[in-house]
């Protein structure tokens, strides 16, 4: 298995106003980018496993920590941290490298900025691969606000939107315990976790389940996250409803070959319309909990190798 020895170098490239941190391995691949999208509260390093097995396949490998992460820029404005913002340094790092698309794969918060991105620059992006969180569906009001009525104003989206600043504190002062709690093979990582359990994840003594990543891996995170704290990332769920917003009157449907990942034992919310928004999906599920990638990095390379293949044949045919 790789380590994080085997990670490349990163380097910081000037998009869209902003400095995102990239690693970057395989431009001898020219011409077959994949961009790897993480999410919450994760790093680029979560795609460790995947990054040599794509190489290997030919593909030239592209994973930026994204705004708010590592040491990609950090803007104070919440509003920055919107999707068009989001999508415009995917987009604008496509332009650096030089590409027209790619395919983009997002895990976590990473696929909602990739199904946002496929909505919003949808010549931008040849396929798509998302892992955890399907595509979430706009309907008549906001994310937070239906979320608020029905889940309560604890739940954690709620919590970070009406209560700004306290979770941060929380976490900020608890990094490496709520980092170390939180990455568990087949334990429930955050939904339908209220924000003030969220909290009490960080203080908690005794995490219950098996690590996810080893010490030398666990410290790059925490390392990352005791620099920056956790106000830039937790501000993309500040822009939910501002999302929602944005993406009225977007053609809501996704039509480029897609492949949806999910973990049996994760959480999040499965899709029950999914192949009517995104018309040319397949589904895979692996036997795990929400940290699908690193829980099960050879079934994901498996799974995501496998059906590259299979859209290169189809395309070649």
């Amino acid at each position: 298995m790789p380590d994080l020895s085997d990670f490349p170098e990163p380097t910081l490239v000037p998009v869209n106003g902003v400095e995102l941190e990239v690693f970057e391995a395989g431009r001898h691949n020219a011409g077959r980018p994949v961009v790897l999208c993480h999410g919450w509260p994760e790093h680029a390093s979560s795609w460790r496993h995947q990054v040599p097995a794509l190489v290997a396949a030919g593909y030239h490998v592209i994973v930026p920590n994204q705004r708010g992460y590592g040491g990609s820029s950090r803007p104070a404005d919440v509003t920055a941290y919107d999707i068009e913002h989001l999508s415009g340094d995917l987009v604008a790092l496509l332009d650096h490298y030089g590409y027209d698309d790619a395919t983009f794969v997002g895990h976590d918060w990473g696929a909602f900025v990739v199904w946002g991105l496929t909505l919003l620059h949808p010549h931008r992006v040849n396929r798509v691969i998302n892992l955890s969180l399907p595509y979430q569906e706009r309907g008549e009001r906001p994310w937070v606000e239906l979320m608020e009525e029905v889940l309560g104003g604890d739940f954690y989206f709620v919590h970070f939107n009406r209560q700004p600043g306290v979770a941060d504190a929380v976490l900020d002062e608890n990094t490496s315990q709520f980092l170390r709690n939180l990455y568990r093979k087949n334990e429930p990582p955050r939904a339908p976790e209220p924000g003030m359990a969220m909290m009490n994840l960080a203080r908690a003594q005794t995490p219950l389940g098996e690590p996810v990543m080893s010490e030398s891996e666990l410290a790059v995170l925490v390392s990352a996250f005791e620099s920056t704290g956790f106000t830039g990332s937790i501000n993309w769920y500040r822009n939910l409803d501002r999302n929602w917003r944005l993406l009225a009157g977007v053609d809501p449907i996704i039509r480029q070959p897609t492949l949806m990942i999910y973990g049996d034992r994760d959480q999040v919310a499965r899709s029950e319309r999914l192949a009517e928004f995104v018309p040319q999906v397949d589904v895979v599920t692996l036997d795990c909990g929400h940290w699908i990638q690193q829980e099960l990095p050879g079934e994901t390379n498996r799974a995501i190798l496998t059906w590259l293949a299979q859209q290169e044949a189809v395309r070649g045919s």
